[in-house]
């Protein structure tokens, strides 16, 4: 059975096929994110009250659990469909920060729990994350697969039967402050690696302001787990098999799905370059006359389209009986990350930094690229990954 396949589709009331989810999505986030948008983005601040909503499968929402089962309270969509999703909530609400808090709550943390979570996990859990009223959270420095050794380590817990006592700290927590529960992974003395789901009134568990220059609109902080004692249950997963389950499958996760809302910040920075080139003048003559800006358009179109043809075909792997393989999935990452570069770049060059009015996409997205192209690992990470494949050496 494929890891995430459903289905279920987008349907009107009377059974046809309805408005595309990229669609959907896209006049959702329009209408509710976008007008905060760079308010929320010059005040650092993070819109409870709009993740609700988004969240909302009444209005159209249901970006919260678009990956959770119908069962358990989800809308039990496929990995491509989700992907279209998060294309649309960005480029709707031109908010790459909002997109990537959305991505780690409806994606990083939801899909491992559904994976290995316990039939109580899962029943505990999911059904609350899909409805927006929990919120979960994890640091990007877990989504590097192996690469990187567990910030957080673990030990039997002597007082309880079955626990554990986690102690460490881990920075760069993507929806921290709004948490209800995070996924941890931590290391044992003998190299195995488990990975926890632990809740944010255990005792011990402490959050400070910690955040970075970019994705000002998603929720940043830091996670001390001070002697923190975790009962059994918490283990998502089979104990000390993290690094053959839970950690490869967060790593083509992030890969694959926290590049899908570039996609969509890609197309508006198009859009915006394209109307900027025929209302901007340089010397007298519409920038669109110019050789120059013609082909910056044209090479802009050209990485957004082939961006768009590679993710997409790597995230319909989930579909197709797993997942994409980690080398499948670095390069998809890779190359989605060098184009929005390039595409930011350019648009920024396009529009020009005189324009008096508009919301700033240009100077987010320049900004916001950078830091996505870091995470996940960087080009330091996915370049061995991808290499490593091709010389057959593990």
């Amino acid at each position: 059975m494929a890891l995430l396949h459903s289905p279920a589709g987008p349907r009107t009331d009377d059974g046809t096929a309805g408005t595309s989810l990229l669609d959907e999505s896209r006049e959702l986030a329009g209408r509710l994110a976008w007008p905060t948008t760079a308010a929320r983005d010059d005040e650092r601040r993070w819109d409870a009250d709009l993740f609700t909503r988004l969240a909302d499968t009444r209005h159209g929402g249901g970006l919260a659990g678009p990956l959770v089962p119908q069962a358990l309270g989800g809308r039990g969509l496929s990995a491509a469909d989700t992907c279209e999703l998060l294309e649309g909530l960005a480029e709707g609400s031109r908010d790459p920060g909002l997109a990537l808090a959305v991505t780690a709550h409806a994606v990083l943390v939801t899909v491992p729990l559904r994976a290995f979570g316990t039939p109580r996990q899962r029943e505990r859990y999911l059904p609350r994350m899909a409805s927006g009223e929990w919120f979960g959270a994890l640091s990007l420095h877990q989504t590097q697969g192996a690469s990187t050794a567990p910030a957080v380590t673990a030990r039997r817990n002597p007082s309880a039967h079955d626990g554990w006592i986690l102690t460490g700290e881990l920075d760069l927590v993507a929806g921290a402050p709004q948490a209800h529960h995070f996924l941890v992974i931590a290391a044992h003395e003998d190299g195995g690696r488990t990975a926890y789901v632990v809740d944010r009134t255990t005792p011990g568990l402490l959050l400070h302001d910690d955040a970075p220059a970019a994705m000002r609109t998603c929720p940043w902080g830091r996670l001390v787990l001070d002697d923190c004692p975790v009962p059994g249950d918490a283990v998502l997963g089979t104990p000390g098999e993290a690094s053959a389950e839970a950690e490869p499958l967060l790593a083509a996760l992030d890969w694959v799905f926290s590049s899908a809302p570039w996609l969509g910040v890609m197309r508006a920075l198009a859009r915006d370059a394209i109307a900027a080139s025929r209302d901007r003048a340089l010397f007298g003559r519409p920038l669109a006359h110019s050789q120059s800006t013609r082909f910056a358009l044209a090479d802009l179109a050209t990485h957004s389209e082939l961006a768009e043809g590679l993710l997409r075909r790597t995230a319909a792997l989930f579909d197709a009986g797993g997942r994409p393989t980690l080398p499948q999935a670095a390069a998809a990452r890779l190359f989605v990350a060098s184009c929005a570069r390039a595409v930011t770049d350019a648009a920024a060059r396009l529009t020009g930094p005189l324009t008096p009015t508009g919301d700033h996409l240009a100077e987010r997205a320049f900004r916001d690229a950078l830091f996505f192209s870091q995470t996940g690992g960087g080009p330091a990470v996915l370049h061995p990954v991808i290499a490593a494949h091709l010389l057959g050496i593990g």
